[in-house]
């Protein structure tokens, strides 16, 4: 029946608004923000130095991981000052630059090439890697630890001897040394690739008369977290697959809490710290056992830290034991964290990209949205194709929901006179409206469809716009220049027309937003008003909250939106008129305009 038939549709709508305001409240302006305000809090404030109290212990018999040293008193140096008071490599790269710290043999200075703070050419490049100094500290680093019998060992504080070329890129490696009082000669060679993997070799040589037995350390270090967190939608903090446990996220809150997880040990695997855009994560290599960890310290400055320990290695008087650990440190692009995992074996490399619960759908409708920007040049474009391809996909049960709706509207006066007739008997008025849906082969929840299907592709498409770097600035036509941020144009200024910027109480309203709304307005006025005032009060008053509402989305999913709604009242028009049912929506406009009558006439 056809009130039956507006309330599912209701049902639907109103499941749809409950989802989006749960799932997806976020607010993706305040991205450039949280980025622009991390560079301005490093080159202006600095936190108290760091203690070196609150050894963590390992496992009996492994050493212990060595605390950050202390960094006697307040810096008040910016970054550059602080980068020239301790030697250094440059690194120089096709997506990075910037250089490896001596004194720890340390990456802890690395801008990405590609990447800027905001959209502008001239905003500052993103600042992945920074010394611990500064309170937007975030380094990696590789060390060693063991016995009296081994001697001082690489750590934190060690100063290391650069070799020959003192730049480091793709094309030449470069070679530290160190030699402590044991007869221990360490030589570590770094390489990296043209995109974010860095690879450690390390060498030890004992060249003394008795046997040694040392371990090897790896961690990620971090004293700062995003300013704002990025809520339910994708995992900020803490990340490793290692062992058995498979994927581990670790939340920044949650390890406040916790100060410590340590997973069972492992061959293979990788572990760092994630933020939307950028990670940094250790990849132990060659198979060798280790014990990963995720700590909170508090002692000194507090610091997040992903670590891992290797188990003991015993290298014989006159021997050499070589160890090698990966690092990667850069952005997040979808294709070249599948080439890491599948060219160098890592082990669900993956999922350092927060494809979420629904990956079966958000990686093939990145798949599809990539595959059609290669072909297009424009991701706003492809998003336009992505839906019409979408549309396409599910065009014969949509096209059997437009049917069965047109012909609801054939049948509509035999249902207002099935109602008439049992105006006082319901029952029997469902049992008559039920046989001639089953006369007329109508299924009364058809309508639904449609709308039933684009939750699903929302959410994929909402994902892939909210967590994938591609998507990141990526430009469209005119006024929008992200299509992962929201439009930036304002109705309470006339869309930029009157020359003062809308206070910040205001719901942010963009051209998109309202022409997304008026589509969808458009769509409802195809169809008869309910006859229920409570159903045609919902039905007039949804567009309007969902234009509010998708006014703070991504610019893309609003463009998406609003062409899925112009492509569905295309279908639904052409079905309508091959079926031989009036479109009502002339009619519909007209009567808005039209003198109600009083309730004396």
């Amino acid at each position: 029946m056809e009130n039956n038939r507006n309330f599912f549709i209701t049902i639907a709508l109103s499941v749809l608004i409950l989802t989006l305001w749960q799932v997806f409240y976020m607010n993706p302006r305040i991205e450039a923000q949280r980025e622009a305000a991390r560079i301005e809090a490093a080159r202006e404030q600095n936190k108290a130095a760091e203690g070196t109290a609150g050894e963590i212990q390992a496992p009996a018999g492994q050493g212990a991981i060595p605390s950050t040293p202390g960094v006697e008193g307040a810096t008040t140096a910016d970054r550059e000052q602080l980068l020239a008071t301790t030697g250094r490599v440059k690194i120089d790269t096709p997506s990075l630059h910037g250089s490896i710290n001596l004194t720890g043999g340390r990456l802890d200075d690395l801008k990405l090439k590609h990447y800027r703070v905001a959209v502008e050419k001239d905003s500052p490049e993103i600042e992945l890697l920074n010394p611990a100094a500064l309170p937007t500290g975030y380094y990696a680093e590789i060390g060693f630890v063991g016995g009296a019998d081994a001697g001082t060992l690489p750590g934190p504080g060690t100063v290391w001897s650069v070799e020959g070329n003192p730049t480091l890129t793709p094309d030449t490696p470069v070679t530290l040394t160190y030699t402590n009082e044991k007869g221990l000669v360490f030589k570590r060679t770094i390489s990296v690739d043209d995109h974010y993997m860095f690879n450690i070799s390390d060498t030890v040589e004992n060249t003394g008369s008795a046997p040694v037995t040392l371990s090897n350390y790896g961690r990620v270090t971090r004293f700062d977290k995003p300013e704002v967190a990025a809520g339910y939608v994708l995992h900020e903090g803490l990340i490793g697959v290692t062992g058995t446990e498979g994927l581990q996220e670790i939340s920044y809150s949650s390890i406040e809490d916790d100060k410590q997880y340590t997973p069972g040990k492992s061959t293979d695997g990788w572990l760092g710290i994630t933020d939307k855009y950028w990670a940094v994560a250790l990849v132990p290599t060659g198979g060798h056992p280790f014990q990963p960890r995720f700590a909170y310290f508090e002692d000194g400055r507090p610091r997040y830290q992903s670590d891992f320990l290797r188990d003991p290695v015993t290298v014989s008087a006159g021997q050499t034991a070589t160890l090698e650990s990966e690092i990667f440190a850069g952005a997040k692009e979808v294709g070249t964290i599948n080439s890491y995992e599948q060219d160098r074996g890592i082990r669900r490399f993956d999922l350092l990209i927060d494809w979420g619960w629904f990956y079966f759908i958000t990686k093939p409708m990145f798949w599809l949205i990539d595959t059609l920007y290669k072909f297009l040049g424009n991701f706003g474009l492809a998003i336009l194709a992505t839906t019409v391809v979408v549309k396409a996909a599910f065009f014969p049960l949509a096209n059997k929901s437009y049917k069965s709706m047109a012909n609801m509207k054939k049948v509509q006066p035999k249902m207002m006179e099935i109602r008439e007739k049992y105006a006082d008997d319901k029952m029997a008025q469902q049992k008559a409206m039920m046989e001639l849906y089953k006369t007329e082969k109508i299924n009364p929840v058809a309508g639904c469809w449609p709308v039933l299907l684009q939750i699903p592709v929302f959410f994929a498409l909402y994902k892939v716009l909210y967590i994938t770097i591609e998507m990141r600035h990526a430009p469209f036509f005119g006024w929008i220049h992200d299509l992962a941020a929201p439009d930036p144009t304002s109705i309470f200024n006339l869309f930029g027309l009157l020359p003062f910027a809308p206070p910040a109480f205001l719901p942010h309203l963009g051209v998109w937003a309202v022409i997304m709304g008026l589509t969808m307005f458009l769509q409802m006025r195809m169809n008869p008003a309910p006859p229920d005032p409570t159903q045609a009060m919902i039905f007039n008053w949804m567009p309007v909250v969902f234009t509010f509402m998708m006014g703070s989305f991504p610019a893309g999913l609003v463009i998406y939106w609003a062409w899925n709604n112009l492509l569905s009242i295309i279908q639904q028009g052409i079905i309508m008129k091959r079926q031989g049912v009036k479109i009502e929506l002339w009619d519909n406009l007209a009567n808005m305009f039209r003198k109600k009558p009083s309730p004396a006439e």
